[in-house]
């Protein structure tokens, strides 16, 4: 499918972390023609309302990046929440794109698909060889079904959906959400409160709290309940406590980064491009020049394409190739903070995965590589962090 200018582009998630950057990245191209919905204006857990919003609005393309997330804490409390919520949004969203003809659909999931002890750096070959981790299995299952969702659809019914697994992301609009937040903000909001409050800026905490309440405790609060609350998630005066023991690696990709990788795979990379389907003849096997398996011509059943032998693991790795321990990580953001006061691993806590460093081949392979290196990324996440308080 080539997109113009014109074509129509529905982003779900539009104000997320990553949904953003795409709306963002795709208003610089010239692409101005976009539709957006906040969670508010629809739910789309709700089956009834998302197929009302596709009977109206009839968008051409698609880009998925709404998805109900959290770290290793909030895995773990809400592990229903996690597969129940993410499972409706992507069954619904994906359905009606296939029911009304949407041209190209961009489905963004998460590294966390691969197995625990994967081979490093994880190739998208490796799905599904052994075991998930155990703290994010709900949310991983989830995501494994959507990318199988459009691997499927594209094999069954000739749709054109593109699976993309990004690594960790961080940037503009990140959650930093004490409860709910990754690993870099939630790090990072930390460590800049316990600043604080060895500093006694009480105006600052303030403005921190009434942003983004602590467990229904804003600015307003007296000093000894927020004292008290924050030291439940490890903030105290000069001192962190982090969950873990810090040595686990992790791969960070900079949200806009992630937007620019994913546009570029929206306007430029259809499914026969994966599959690598050019070296069949489309005549024989009944696929168009869009990379379309067309109905008229095969049987279009079950991925019934016996021809191709087996397809699968046609998403596509977005990341950096290059990974940081969380303690080189926590003292990266102590510098940027300027925080003089002491960074503790509470090692009875869980680390997850060790390592999940992902092998980004099939990505420049497609003409893609990031920009921003982590040194620059957590300097401009913290000023923009503080920009929002």
């Amino acid at each position: 499918m080539i997109m113009d200018k014109n074509t129509k582009i529905y982003v779900a998630g539009h104000r997320g972390l990553v949904g953003s950057a795409i709306w963002n990245n795709l208003m610089k191209r010239g692409y101005t023609n976009l539709v957006g919905r906040t969670h508010k204006e629809l739910d789309l857990t709700d089956q009834l309302a998302v197929k009302r919003f596709f009977d109206e609005e009839q968008p051409e393309a698609v880009v998925l990046a709404a998805a109900f997330v959290g770290g290793i804490m909030a895995n773990s409390l809400y592990r229903a929440d996690f597969i129940m919520m993410n499972m409706k949004i992507q069954c619904n969203v994906i359905s009606e794109a296939y029911a009304h003809g949407v041209k190209k659909l961009l489905f963004l999931g998460s590294t966390c698909i691969y197995p625990k002890n994967a081979p490093q750096p994880m190739r998208e070959d490796c799905l599904l060889t052994s075991p998930l981790e155990y703290t994010n299995e709900e949310y991983a299952i989830a995501k494994i079904a959507g990318l199988k969702m459009c691997e499927s659809y594209n094999l069954q019914y000739g749709t054109n959906f593109i699976a993309v697994m990004p690594t960790n992301l961080y940037g503009p609009n990140d959650n930093f959400h004490l409860e709910n937040s990754h690993v870099m903000p939630a790090m990072m909001r930390k460590i800049y409160l316990s600043k604080l409050l060895h500093e006694g800026d009480w105006q600052k905490i303030s403005n921190d709290l009434n942003a983004r309440p602590v467990k229904g405790v804003n600015g307003n609060a007296d000093q000894q309940t927020i004292i008290d609350v924050l030291s439940e998630y490890g903030i105290y005066e000069n001192k962190v406590v982090l969950w873990g023991t810090g040595k686990p690696l992790r791969e960070f990709l900079w949200s806009e980064d992630m937007a620019d990788a994913s546009v570029h795979l929206l306007l430029n990379v259809n499914f026969k491009d994966v599959i690598g389907i050019e070296k069949y003849s489309s005549v024989h096997y009944g696929v168009t020049a869009e990379g379309k398996v067309d109905r008229n011509e095969s049987s279009g059943r079950g991925g019934a394409i016996p021809a191709l032998g087996e397809i699968r693991n046609c998403h596509i790795n977005v990341g950096t190739g290059k990974e940081i321990t969380i303690k080189e990580l926590a003292n990266l953001i102590v510098n940027v903070v300027d925080f003089q006061g002491v960074v503790e691993f509470d090692e009875s806590k869980p680390d997850g995965t060790m390592r999940k460093l992902i092998d980004v081949s099939k990505l420049h392979s497609f003409g893609w590589t990031h920009k921003i290196e982590i040194e620059d990324g957590v300097q401009r996440l913290f000023e923009w962090y503080r920009s929002t308080i």
